[in-house]
């Protein structure tokens, strides 16, 4: 049975800086703190395939605050699965072509069977810990390699004793074994081993950090509740608090320049991604109803190939969100300045009528930032608007932000005394006089 995911697109991963950001880093190397090559290609996975699958997102999440809470480290060394993939990678180039048996040494072959063997023999213990059987939401995980474990064939590997030395022709059986007639279980279990190291380092950084476990909630009636929510990549953020229901599912946002717009959007749209993945967030607490789909439009660019303005661009964008919504999907959608590639006029009618049109989608939240507090002035006739800003204080000419929301529309702008704060003008008044 396949996992429901998210439908999601890779404009939102790159304004989210899921795989990479403008400076470089990117979410998902903050959460990648796996230990095997092949815990990292499932991490890898998981970004890009959020869920839309209540329980399973809550089962996830359970593993991992549960893992979290009893401080369980990676129970293998790491050496052994260089040693293991080096050998058993050869299986797989064995089965494409006969005629490359025999490609490993005596001293490989032997390596890479005591490596097995004790992946195999660490795996079962773990989950005979007495503190794993009492974890329910890993009972499917651990009924499957228990499954697996089972197989007559794998009996001898849990009987080896340690570091005791293999006789020549076990090495020879169990290399048959582990290479060919049960090469496929063995994978299976790497697999899970793999899994394991995903869980127990996004527990070991949940630790570290200071997340928080979100609560996914049933689909269908839209909710979002997210206390001191800040960015992940932000050492010193400032916590903020937002709450979204059908009754108040549109927040209309302004603030001044610089006054944090984009860096909220981006911190409630990539807590919400990563709720979906059944990680932990940054934030105070979170409960959410799961949703279809997440597209944001944080950072559109020029289409230059297609001679395609800003404009246009973000009026294709708004077609493809109101070609989702017209199937009736649940999305959280975000929008940061609306409709600013075209002039204030034609800008203010626009934000205002496709407002007005999210606003009457109840199954899904929509948060959109804009200049225009024109546009917001008209839109407090929807009930279903709720207005939010980000103040700027002025310390005599110099402005400070707080990033902390406040209910109701600013229409702080301050460009011109920042321009004047940093002498642009004198300097091409000047320019004129020479």
């Amino acid at each position: 049975m396949s996992k429901q995911l998210i439908v999601t697109d890779e404009q939102t991963m790159t304004d989210l800086g899921i795989f990479g950001g403008r400076n470089g880093s990117s979410i998902y190397d903050l959460y990648n703190q796996t230990h095997t090559n092949g815990g990292e290609l499932i991490l890898k996975e998981l970004f890009r395939t959020p869920l839309s699958d209540k329980e399973e997102i809550n089962r996830r999440s359970n593993i991992i605050e549960h893992f979290a809470a009893l401080g369980l480290d990676f129970p293998f060394e790491v050496t052994l699965f260089d040693v293991a993939e080096k050998y058993l990678v050869h299986a797989e180039e064995e089965i494409k072509n006969a005629s490359q048996r025999g490609v490993l040494g005596e001293k490989e072959i032997l390596a890479g069977v005591t490596a097995v063997i004790e992946l195999v023999q660490r795996i079962r213990q773990f989950i005979e810990k007495k503190e794993l059987k009492e974890l329910t939401a890993y009972d499917k995980d651990r009924d499957h390699i228990t499954r697996l474990l089972a197989d007559p064939a794998l009996e001898p590997v849990l009987r080896e004793k340690g570091k005791a030395k293999i006789p020549y022709t076990a090495v020879a059986a169990y290399d048959a074994l582990f290479r060919q007639r049960e090469y496929r279980k063995i994978r299976e279990l790497l697999g899970f081993i793999y899994g394991l190291d995903v869980y127990l380092s996004i527990a070991r950084l949940a630790t570290e950090r200071k997340f928080i476990f979100p609560r996914a909630l049933d689909k269908g009636t839209p909710f979002l509740k997210l206390e001191g929510v800040y960015h992940p990549g932000l050492k010193e953020a400032v916590g903020n608090t937002i709450m979204m229901d059908p009754h108040t599912n549109v927040i209309f946002l302004t603030g001044a320049n610089m006054a944090g717009k984009s860096t909220f959007l981006r911190s409630v749209s990539t807590a919400v991604y990563i709720a979906h993945i059944g990680f932990p967030v940054a934030a105070r607490s979170m409960e959410f109803s799961v949703m279809d789909g997440i597209y944001t439009t944080i950072n559109l660019p020029d289409n230059l190939g297609m001679g395609a303005s800003h404009f246009y661009n973000e009026v294709l964008r708004v077609k493809k969100v109101a070609a989702e919504l017209h199937q009736g999907r649940a999305l959280f959608i975000v929008f940061d300045e609306l409709f600013r590639g075209t002039n204030v006029r034609d800008a203010h009618e626009a934000t205002v009528a496709v407002t007005d049109g999210f606003a009457g989608n109840e199954n899904s939240l929509f948060i959109i930032s804009s200049h225009i507090v024109e546009a917001g002035e008209d839109l407090q006739k929807q009930p279903a608007v709720g207005f939010l800003y980000l103040p700027t204080r002025m310390n005599g000419h110099v402005p400070e932000y707080t990033y902390k929301l406040e209910k109701g529309i600013t229409d702080d702008r301050h460009g011109m005394i920042i321009i004047r704060n940093e002498g642009i003008l004198t300097i091409l008044e000047n320019g004129k006089k020479l």
